[in-house]
């Protein structure tokens, strides 16, 4: 990728049939349709040459196109249904562009239910895929409570320690643990149409703050989301 730009496409995967909150992808969220936060950031970072969303559902793609993004086919019911993964979409969606006579270099994965995040994290994700060798890169974010001391509960209510060897260790002597943030991956193509994962053996990250993740899988989730947003972004 010396001497011209790399294409770099965003890929937003916003299927009809959310189930544990129906409609998700275009639930008002502080007064927009959900995928319109990540839409947004992708366009105001700059960082694409095409911001797209993947959908099988004609109401979506109506909202990702009112909020500026493209729709240039509908995913297939393969690629729609319960079973298809992140990467079973990714690889529709490249695959579709090369029929088309369209390549990338670099793509983005965005999750449409992330309205956190923000176009200059974008942006410093871009920047490290291309500084470094890696394949991909992500966002993640360290749990607040060390795993090592993570308890399994019986049916009876006993606990267990999952890390018995670390009964006696002190907190601040424990290493780190991370999640993925659920918010974007970058990769590149070429390396992902080889081998279609996203956390292989050279995948890189970067640290985002605790206060700026939140997984929304629930209405209490959907309620401290809002509360949340509304605090950071005003």
């Amino acid at each position: 990728m010396s001497g011209a730009a790399p294409r770099c496409v965003a890929i937003v995967p916003a299927r009809g049939g959310s189930k544990r909150i129906p409609r998700k992808n275009i639930r008002p969220f502080r007064g927009r349709p959900m995928l319109a936060w990540s839409v947004e950031a992708a366009l105001a970072s700059g960082a694409f040459d095409s911001v797209m969303v993947s959908t099988d559902d004609a109401e979506i793609a109506a909202a990702a196109r009112a909020c500026g993004a493209e729709v240039p086919f509908l995913r297939s019911a393969k690629a729609a249904d319960d079973h298809a993964t992140t990467c079973d979409v990714l690889l529709e969606v490249l695959n579709r562009y090369a029929e088309m006579g369209q390549t990338f270099d670099l793509a983005c994965c965005l999750y449409p239910t992330a309205p956190f995040v923000r176009a200059e994290d974008l942006r410093a994700g871009k920047a490290r895929l291309l500084a470094e060798i890696l394949d991909v890169i992500m966002p993640v974010a360290a749990f607040s409570y060390p795993i090592w001391r993570s308890l399994t509960r019986g049916d009876d209510g006993r606990v267990r320690l999952n890390f018995p060897e670390h009964l006696n260790a002190r907190s601040q002597d424990l290493q780190p643990a991370y999640h993925d943030a659920g918010q974007w991956y970058w990769f590149r193509t070429a390396a992902f149409l080889r081998d279609p994962v996203l956390m292989g053996a050279n995948t890189g990250s970067i640290v985002l703050p605790a206060g700026r993740v939140q997984d929304i899988d629930t209405e209490d989730d959907w309620a401290l989301a809002e509360l949340k947003h509304e605090r950071l972004f005003g």
